[in-house]
Parts: structure tokens; C-alpha cells; sequence
């Protein structure tokens, strides 16, 4: 047995010198420090960081006077309003694992994460009554179900057993302010998109929580008191650690039901928000929006965009505007944003277009990422950071998630060889800079050549016709796939297939021109991405 040395003897862990980390104490500190200060703002409603902080209290009060608690998963179906905001909070406080449902899901897959995250309650928004019921009813048993009655929302029905303030006024006090013991403890647990079977549960530990929400502090300079607008769905990768993000810096979250131009343009002007995150798509349509809607707006807004690879064109109509935009990437299974292209002031004096180039890279690791690189997805061997060579991106770190919930074999896959798979494939650049080229089921491969989807779709929005471009493989008899594109045009254009693939030839070379140009709107997910999956199959329609 080998001797401790000095610095292990009688150096023990103790109360006093050793805290578990997690981001319900963020809460509890701005609380403290700024009761009176503005944490959340929904139509009229204004609450404070101390209100927060007491309702938080009593839902966890509430939960476990329901029986509610360790490891148990309380379900939400909400929009981005205030109850889903301290769902963050009280849930875990509770010691249970908040499930954050993607709210555009069908009855039979929102049934599926119900019975296969075992919930033990369901809180849902009125909005979402009826696919909420379906689901119940294909679950075929009973389970609690809490409404939430937001006075903004008019529709739908209510379905539970009663409200989420009338649950709130269950408790019998507020519950005690004891975080958990163990950071590795579950907090939440979400699900990816399931594209190609049942979606897998993500599990999501306090500690790896606790970390992103400080990253997205550090790497996106939020300061003290941001105002921040929820463009991004709280339900997708707990809007990327952003509510526990919020408490870090005691800034003030303007929520916001349905992502639509003109109430972001008017929450933006109004509220005098300062940052809001955003796929690309979301971006584009302010690119797009009429001058009048933007009229007003003369302070600096800073956005964090992921999601996809963003359109150097798209990145420059949003600094052409004085926005300044941070590129992010991460994936679910990393609590979100884990890369960020920071930025360099040798940059600072190029043209707007190179500046564009450079932002759309996915970038480096952020301030709690301990581990990236780009190699050969069989021996994970790095590549050569030549930008050239192709690799699968690979991550490692406390922000890596604990692991896929009932699917050791799926996470044994996830982590071979001590690293994250993510799947996506990219270049590395002299600079240590990641650029996605695709994902792995993304590249297109045309008589034997590889095709970046991506590097296809960076050409197509450059077209001042084109709103929207997604570009898939198609079967074909002689090359195996070509480029199949599809574009949504701006209103009133009458670009036609041999003008945009005219436009492409002058542009990139002529073995990855598209053959085929689908017109019309692109179908999308809840949080924005375009669903390839579901173009690929019309690909193989046409």
C-alpha cells in the first residue's frame, strides 16, 4: 500500500472545504444579493429574483408533499413561460429529474418518453392539451397531470387534476435549501430527435449543469444584468443551460410563447433585450424582416446562433444590422453549446464577408470543455489541422453527459475509446479552428467523390433570391447520389432551377452542382433545424 504523502494526510474533505457543485445554487444567491431585481418578464407580468426564489421553494415544497422525490422524473409540456423557467429550479430541488418535453413532438412519441422516463407527474401548458391527452391516452394508465393556465394563452383546455399555482398553493411552507450531496446526481433528462427510431433519454448530472451555465457566462461575456430574450425553446437541452445561466448572472429572462418575427423585433425594442439565442433559421427571418419592424432598435444585440452550420450570408445580414453574432456547437449530449469561434482582433479589419467565413466556423473548445478533436472515426487517430482532411469531431469532459438512460449499449458506443462520438464530421484548421463539413449521413458521395451538403448550401444562400437551402443526396443510376436542392424563395421572386444552378457553376465546382432544384418551404423542428431526414426521403421521390 503506498505511504499518503503531506498534502493527503489529514487533508480530508469536509463540510466546510468541499461542496457539491450545482446550478440550484445560482438561484439561491441572486436571490440574496438581488431580490428586488427583475428575473423574469411575460407580458405584464414582472417577477423578481426573490419571488422567483420563495415560488421555486414552495414547487419543490409542493413535489415532495406529492410523494415526489429522488430520481423520480416530473414531465413539463410548456412554452417558454415562467413555469417552465422555475421548473429548472424547484424540480431538482426536489431531488427529482426534470424531463423538458419538445413540444412540437406527436402524441405517440410524447408517449413513449412519459413510459420510458418512467414520469411520475406531468405538467402541461393549456396550448398543448390535446396532443397531451392523446398521449395520455395511448399510455393507457393514469398519470397526474398539473395545467399550467398562462392568462396570455387562450386556447386549448384544461386537463389535470388542477393548476400549477393552485399546486404552488398546496405547500405547506418552502421547501429547505439543501442541494444535492452528489453532483453526479441527475438533474434533467432530455431526448434527441429520434429521426431514426425511438429517441434516446439523455441524462443530464448537476455537475455537468453547474459547469455549462457558468461556460456560457464566460464565453459569451454576459456581464452582470443581461436581458435576455427565450427565443430558444427551454425544452431543447434546457434552452442550452440558459436558465440555469440566467441565475449565474442575475439577468432577466423576457419569455416568449411562439418564436415570430415580429414579437422578437418588439420584445427587442421594448424590453431593450441585449442577447437571444437562435438556429440560423431564426436569424434569417430578421435578416428578412421588413425595415419597419426594426425601426426602433439602435442598441447593440448580441445573438448565439448553433443548431446547424449558419450561412456565412447569414452571419453578415446580422453585423450588417451592428448585431454581433457568436457561433456556437454542441449537441444534446453535451448540455449544449460546448465550441465557441472566438474571436480574434487581427479579424477586426476584414471585409464583411471574410469576417462571415471566419464566424461560421464551429471553433474551439469553451472554458469547460476539457477535450477536442477532430480524428478518424475507427482509430481515433487526429487529423492533420490542415483544413483539408476529414475526421468525426470528438469531445471529452465533465459536460458530457452521464450517459443514455436504460441503453447501456448506446452509451458504450457514445463513449468507445474514452471520447464523446458525435457524428458530425469537419476539418481542423491550422488555427485549432473545427469547421463541420456534414453530418456523417449528410455527405453526399457522387461517382466517388465526397460532397459537403453544407459547403453546397453556403452557395445557394449567397443567391439574393434565396430565404432558405437544404441540400440532400438523391439516388442516381449512374453517379450513385447527386446534390438535391431545396430553397424557399423571397416573396415575389421568380428565380428559376437554371438560373440558381447557372449561379452555383460560377461558384464551386461542377461536380458538386445540384442536378435537381426543389422549390416551396423546408420542413422543420421545434427548435428550427431543417429536417433533412425528411427531405432525403422526398429526394427519393422525385
Amino acid at each position: 500500500m503506498t505511504a499518503l504523502n503531506a498534502y493527503e494526510r489529514d487533508l480530508d474533505r469536509t463540510d466546510a472545504n468541499f461542496v457539491a457543485l450545482s446550478p440550484l445554487t445560482f438561484l439561491e444567491r441572486a436571490a440574496a444579493i438581488w431580490p428586488e431585481r427583475v428575473a423574469v418578464i411575460h407580458g405584464e407580468l414582472r417577477r423578481t429574483w426573490g419571488e422567483t426564489f420563495t415560488r421555486c421553494r414552495r414547487l419543490a415544497r409542493a413535489l415532495v408533499q406529492r410523494g415526489i422525490g429522488k430520481g423520480d422524473t416530473v414531465a413539463m409540456l410548456a412554452a417558454n413561460t415562467p413555469e417552465l423557467f422555475e421548473g429548472h429550479f424547484g424540480i431538482p430541488l426536489a431531488g427529482a429529474v426534470l424531463n423538458a418535453i419538445n413540444t412540437r413532438l406527436d402524441p405517440e412519441a410524447i408517449a413513449f418518453i412519459l413510459d420510458h422516463g418512467e414520469a411520475k407527474l406531468l405538467i402541461v401548458d393549456r396550448e398543448f392539451s390535446k396532443v397531451a391527452k392523446k398521449a395520455l391516452e395511448l399510455r393507457g394508465r393514469p398519470l397526474p397531470v398539473i395545467d399550467i393556465d398562462d392568462p396570455g394563452f387562450s386556447g386549448g383546455e384544461l386537463i389535470g387534476q388542477c393548476t400549477y399555482e393552485d399546486l404552488l398553493a398546496e405547500a405547506d411552507g418552502e421547501h429547505p435549501w439543501t442541494p444535492p450531496a452528489d453532483e453526479w446526481q441527475a438533474i434533467a433528462l432530455n431526448y434527441t430527435s429520434g429521426t431514426t427510431g425511438d429517441p434516446k433519454g439523455v441524462v443530464y448530472h448537476h455537475r455537468g449543469a453547474y459547469l455549462n451555465a457558468v461556460s456560457n457566462a464566460l464565453s459569451w461575456t454576459l456581464g452582470d444584468a443581461p436581458i435576455y430574450l427565450w427565443t430558444l425553446p427551454m425544452f431543447h437541452c434546457n434552452g442550452w443551460c440558459f436558465p440555469w445561466t440566467m441565475a449565474v448572472v442575475a439577468g432577466t429572462s423576457v419569455c416568449l410563447r411562439h418564436v415570430r418575427v415580429e414579437p422578437i423585433l418588439e420584445a427587442i425594442r421594448d424590453e431593450k433585450v441585449s442577447h437571444f439565442c437562435g438556429a440560423p433559421i431564426v436569424l434569417n427571418m430578421i435578416n428578412y424582416a421588413p425595415a419597419a419592424l426594426k425601426a426602433g432598435i439602435g442598441h447593440t444585440v448580441k445573438v448565439m446562433t448553433a443548431g446547424a452550420a449558419p450561412p456565412a450570408a447569414v452571419i453578415a445580414g446580422m453585423e450588417a444590422m451592428g448585431w454581433e453574432v457568436t457561433h456556437v456547437y454542441g449537441l444534446t449530449e453535451v448540455y449544449g453549446p460546448v465550441t465557441v469561434c472566438v474571436w480574434h482582433d487581427r479579424w477586426d479589419g476584414l471585409p464583411l464577408d471574410d469576417k462571415a467565413a471566419l464566424k461560421a466556423r464551429q471553433g474551439v473548445r469553451g472554458p469547460m470543455l476539457e477535450g477536442l478533436m477532430v480524428a478518424d472515426p475507427l482509430t481515433l487517430e487526429p487529423v492533420p489541422k490542415d483544413g483539408a482532411h476529414l475526421g468525426e469531431i470528438f469531445m471529452r469532459g465533465n459536460n458530457v453527459m452521464k450517459g443514455y438512460l436504460k441503453n447501456p449499449k448506446a452509451t458504450d458506443a457514445a463513449f468507445k475509446g474514452g471520447w464523446f462520438h458525435t457524428g458530425d464530421l469537419a476539418v481542423w484548421h491550422a488555427d485549432g479552428y473545427v469547421e463541420i463539413k456534414d453530418r456523417s449521413k449528410d455527405i453526399i458521395i457522387s461517382g466517388g467523390e465526397n460532397i459537403s451538403s453544407i459547403e453546397v448550401e453556403d452557395v445557394l444562400y449567397k443567391h439574393p433570391d434565396i430565404v432558405e437551402a437544404a441540400v440532400v443526396a438523391k439516388p442516381d443510376a449512374k453517379w450513385g447520389e447527386t446534390p438535391c436542392a431545396f430553397v424557399n424563395l423571397r416573396d415575389g421572386s421568380e428565380a428559376t432551377e437554371t438560373e440558381i444552378v447557372a449561379f452555383c457553376r460560377e461558384r464551386m465546382a461542377h461536380f458538386k452542382l445540384p442536378r435537381t432544384i426543389v422549390f416551396g418551404p423546408l420542413p422543420k423542428t421545434s427548435t428550427g433545424k431543417i429536417q433533412k431526414f425528411v427531405l432525403r426521403q422526398r429526394a427519393k421521390e422525385i
